[in-house]
């Protein structure tokens, strides 16, 4: 033991009860930074410590005891979100549509259009997020599901012809018809935002802004086409194979999306599997691979409604959007690659609603938020999921943390 030497910042005795079995006879050694737990019994003879100082022992931490430990799961990853929705059925020219309507009607609309495979039940998380939750309060959102999309949505007659992309859009005069609006702010994710974009082109006067992500403009090419063409005969004849279940993750999340989000990934191989029809789905992802191109050049005819066009860096749509970018009006478009992330309503939300924000206050339809409020709405939403425990001293271990470090 005379060998052994170490300087010793601090001495501080240890409050009794922090140790079980020691109490006050134990002192608390601060060396380097790092504070150990030592009997008293033990004094340092060597050169360089305080008489009465003890010595680094082994085995001291036997006594000590973890009481009143509770764990904490993660809650499993699932679609719906916090605020309610009130379903309604539209009837159009190609059938009745269904259309989820979340807030006032008397405030002024938001319209959300969904991609391949899913539904509105997509957009609850991102909606219901907190930063979210602050600006909607100014607004009224209509969640429109294409045909046959909606979860537990019976199979289509075998003799009923899809709309096509065209038409798809033309039903948003229906709906809006049926709620009384008379011009919306529109929110489209892929096949969705290619939707909205062409009931843009023909009727601007109705669309006040577009926020488009991975939108494409063009034409299916061959490789699309193909891959889309052996995915609607597998859903016709056997359902959801494992061929389309994968085509639908990387038109999603790109490639390996299990190395970067696994809970997140399995959430939608679940939901894939056990809630979207096949059937219809096969109609809805064959009148995609048919659409026409939108026609839009910079320097004739576009889009002449503000364009907030975003991507993920990870999305396998990215060259897609870069396409449109070069065929809007530059004065009144911008886009915006996220990093990190291929599907960013979920993996990067709180990027997305702030830009969101952000381009609704720069064309003036809403007013800017202040941090006391977006902190205040931050605040309830912790409040809500906090737990109420019987015990003052209580080790909290979760499993899995999730970082809240966002780079954009």
């Amino acid at each position: 033991m005379d060998n052994i030497g170490f300087e010793v910042d601090e001495i501080l005795p240890v409050i009794g009860g922090a140790v079980t079995g020691h109490g006050a006879n134990c002192v608390a050694v601060y060396r380097n930074g790092i504070c150990e737990i030592m009997p008293r019994s033990f004094e340092c003879t060597t050169e360089g410590c305080y008489a009465g100082t003890p010595i680094p022992t082994y085995g001291f931490m036997d006594d000590i005891e973890l009481r009143n430990i509770q764990l904490q799961f993660p809650s499993a990853r699932r679609f719906s979100g916090e605020a309610a929705c009130t379903e309604v059925r539209v009837r159009t020219d190609r059938g009745d549509i269904l259309v989820a309507v979340q807030g006032d009607r008397n405030k002024p609309a938001i319209i959300t259009y969904h991609d391949l495979g899913l539904n509105y039940s997509s957009f609850q998380p991102f909606f219901g997020y907190v930063d979210m939750r602050a600006l909607l309060e100014n607004f009224c959102v209509y969640h429109v599901n294409a045909p046959g999309q909606e979860e537990g949505a019976p199979s289509l007659p075998e003799d009923y012809m899809y709309p096509s992309m065209d038409e798809l859009a033309n039903q948003l005069n229906y709906v809006m018809g049926h709620f009384g609006i008379k011009t919306f702010i529109g929110f489209g994710v892929g096949a969705g935002a290619n939707v909205l974009a062409r009931f843009a082109l023909i009727h601007p006067k109705k669309v006040d802004a577009l926020t488009l992500i991975n939108c494409t403009s063009n034409q299916a090419g061959w490789i699309e086409w193909a891959y889309q063409k052996m995915n609607t005969r597998s859903l016709r004849s056997r359902g959801m194979t494992q061929g389309v279940l994968d085509y639908l993750l990387w038109h999603h999340f790109g490639r390996f999306p299990e190395d970067r989000n696994h809970d997140l990934t399995q959430m939608y191989k679940n939901y894939f599997t056990r809630n979207v029809n096949p059937s219809n789905l096969s109609m809805f992802i064959e009148a995609y691979v048919r659409r026409s191109d939108l026609g839009i050049c910079r320097n004739a005819d576009t889009i002449k409604v503000p364009v907030l066009n975003i991507t993920g860096a990870l999305s396998p749509h990215v060259d897609d959007t870069v396409t449109f970018n070069g065929r809007l009006n530059p004065n009144n478009s911008t886009w915006m690659k996220i990093s990190d992330c291929a599907m960013v309503l979920e993996e990067q939300p709180s990027k997305i609603s702030e830009a969101f924000r952000l381009f609704l206050q720069g064309e003036g339809y809403v007013a800017p938020l202040s941090p006391t409020k977006i902190v205040a709405f931050r605040r309830l939403s912790d409040a809500e999921r906090r737990r109420p425990c019987r015990h003052s001293s209580v080790i909290r271990i979760t499993e899995n943390p999730i970082s809240e470090a966002v780079v954009c």
